[in-house]
């Protein structure tokens, strides 16, 4: 969560991601169900950044911390997949060359409203694998030789995430998939 002040309301944004980082935990067996189903309904029903605050206390930050770097893919041939839970960061550089990359939102825990990518892509393809919640624009790409073939909407009235993609592609490929 932020620096904001303890009182200050919790979004819709705020819940999603503390129930996300107690997934995390009973999954790492820091939690017991029971635990976990205490903790989720108290989540769901805070009214303040600090209720939201007391359910991870005692939690360790690192796995989310993770989360706020930014994923370096530099990959030159073969194939880069990213899959099942991972930690989408706010920001992603993507270099490519001859390679196949996979992105895939399915499972992942979405930090941020938000995911930039910004990427070089030579004779590449890259999936980006997700669900209708999910907002793509292409606005910021440079295409030579290139296709993109995307199926979302920009007018999704509430997107779980937004992720705006920017850079140059030459003789490459990007492709969206609903799971």
């Amino acid at each position: 969560m932020s620096n904001e002040s303890p009182d200050v309301r919790a979004s819709h944004e705020d819940r999603d991601r503390v129930v996300d980082e107690l997934r995390v935990a009973a999954g790492d067996g820091r939690l017991d169900a029971e635990e976990l189903d205490s903790r989720l309904e108290r989540a769901l029903s805070a009214r303040t950044l600090g209720e939201l605050a007391e359910l991870t206390a005692d939690l360790p930050a690192s796995a989310m911390a993770k989360a706020k770097d930014v994923l370096v893919v530099g990959q030159h041939g073969g194939r880069y997949v990213r899959e099942g839970r991972w930690y989408v960061p706010a920001r992603i550089e993507l270099r490519s060359q001859h390679s196949r990359v996979t992105l895939d939102f399915s499972h992942a825990v979405i930090t941020s409203g938000v995911l930039r990518i910004d990427m070089e892509m030579v004779h590449s393809k890259l999936f980006l694998v997700g669900s209708p919640d999910i907002v793509i624009d292409a606005d910021g790409l440079s295409a030579t030789y290139s296709k993109v073939k995307l199926r979302t909407r920009s007018h999704v009235a509430d997107p779980r995430l937004r992720v705006e993609l920017a850079g140059t592609l030459l003789h490459a490929k990007i492709v969206e998939k609903r799971r």
